[in-house]
C-alpha cells in the first residue's frame, strides 16, 4: 500500500510539473505575441490594379508598431471604405513583423452622365469616380430607374458576361426595363438587341460567334435576346 501510494505521488508530481510547464510555455508565448516583438513594422496591399498600393498602405498607418493580434479590424474597415474601388478584402498576420491586406477591387460596367459629370459605376451602382470627361474605354449606361432599378442590375449583368474583345467596342448600353438591354458598338453604331441577363454567357458565346462570321461593319444589329435563334438584320 505504502508502494502504491508513494508511486501516486511521484505520477502526481510529475503530470503538475507537465501541466506547470505547459502553461508556463503557453504565458511566454502570449506575452511574446502580444509585445513589441510581433509589433506591425510593414503593411503591404496585394491585389490593386486600378488603386494605388502605396496610397492604401499609408492610409492604414496608424496600425504601425501594433503588435499584430492586436490590429483594430474596425479601424482599418473604417479606412479601407474610403476607397470606393475596395470591394472586398482580407487581412493576414505574417509574423514577426507584416501585415498583408489583400483586396478585391471593384470592376466598372460604365459611365452615367449626370450634372457632376460622368459617374464610372459598378454592377452594384456603386460610384468609383467622377470626371468632367467620359473615361475612355467605358460604355455610356442609359437606364431608366437609376441604379437601384431591376433594369440596371439587368444592364451590370449583361456588361460583365462580355468577351474583353467585345466589352472593348461597346460604347453605350441603354435599357428601359430589365427585359430590353440594347448595346451599341461604337466603331461601325451596330446594335445588339440583348433582351433581358438570363442565359448572358450563352448570349456572349453565339454574339461572338456570329461576329466573326458576319462582322459588324456589314450589319446594322444583332439580336442575341433569344440566343437559338440570333438574328442579324
Amino acid at each position: 500500500m505504502r508502494r502504491f501510494t508513494v508511486r501516486q505521488r511521484r505520477r502526481r508530481a510529475a503530470w503538475l510539473w507537465s501541466a506547470g510547464a505547459v502553461l508556463a510555455l503557453v504565458v511566454v508565448t502570449l506575452g511574446a505575441a502580444y509585445s513589441p516583438l510581433f509589433a506591425v513594422e510593414r503593411i503591404r496591399v496585394v491585389g490593386a490594379d486600378t488603386l494605388d498600393a502605396a496610397s492604401v498602405e499609408e492610409a492604414l498607418s496608424g496600425q504601425l508598431g501594433t503588435p499584430l493580434p492586436l490590429v483594430d479590424e474596425s479601424a482599418v474597415k473604417a479606412t479601407l471604405v474610403t476607397f470606393p474601388l475596395v470591394e472586398t478584402y482580407t487581412l493576414e498576420a505574417r509574423p514577426p513583423h507584416d501585415l498583408v491586406v489583400r483586396i478585391v477591387e471593384r470592376t466598372p460596367v460604365g459611365v452615367i452622365d449626370g450634372p457632376a459629370g460622368f459617374t464610372l459605376v459598378d454592377a452594384a451602382g456603386v460610384a468609383l469616380s467622377t470626371t468632367p470627361e467620359a473615361p475612355e474605354g467605358e460604355p455610356v449606361l442609359e437606364v431608366v430607374g437609376g441604379t437601384g432599378s431591376a433594369a440596371f442590375e439587368a444592364v451590370g449583368q449583361v456588361v460583365r458576361s462580355l468577351p474583353e474583345a467585345i466589352r472593348a467596342q461597346v460604347t453605350a448600353v441603354s435599357a428601359s426595363s430589365a427585359d430590353d438591354v440594347t448595346l451599341t458598338l461604337g466603331g461601325t453604331d451596330t446594335d445588339i438587341v440583348w433582351g433581358n441577363a438570363d442565359d448572358s454567357a450563352l448570349k456572349a458565346l453565339v454574339l461572338e460567334r456570329q461576329m466573326a462570321a458576319t462582322p459588324p461593319e456589314d450589319v446594322s444589329s444583332y439580336d442575341v435576346s433569344s440566343p437559338d435563334v440570333v438574328v442579324v438584320g
